[in-house]
């Protein structure tokens, strides 16, 4: 499919790990969006849907991360990775 989906809508699989995993409900939800939409509208679209989610995640579409610009293509998968941290 082209890289905006003639005008329509764009379904991403959206992968939750660790515990965004626990705040979604769940590993896996697919998310239908205009096409050209970007990372950060989907970062929107998650928010309105699951408030629960912490903010700060990063984002990978591809198994490479992405920037908030980055427009999302019809079937992409989207890893949503919560920040790390140790000692």
């Amino acid at each position: 499919m082209s890289r905006i989906a003639a005008r329509g809508m764009i379904t991403v699989d959206v992968r939750f790990f660790a515990v965004l995993r626990e705040r979604a409900g769940g590993e896996r939800r697919r998310v239908e969006l205009p096409g050209g939409s970007t990372v950060a509208a989907l970062r929107a679209h998650l928010r309105e849907r699951l408030p629960e989610l912490p903010e700060g995640y990063a984002v990978a579409v591809g198994r490479a991360y992405a920037a908030s610009e980055h427009v999302l293509e019809d079937g992409d998968e989207v890893a949503l990775i919560p920040p790390v941290s140790g000692g």
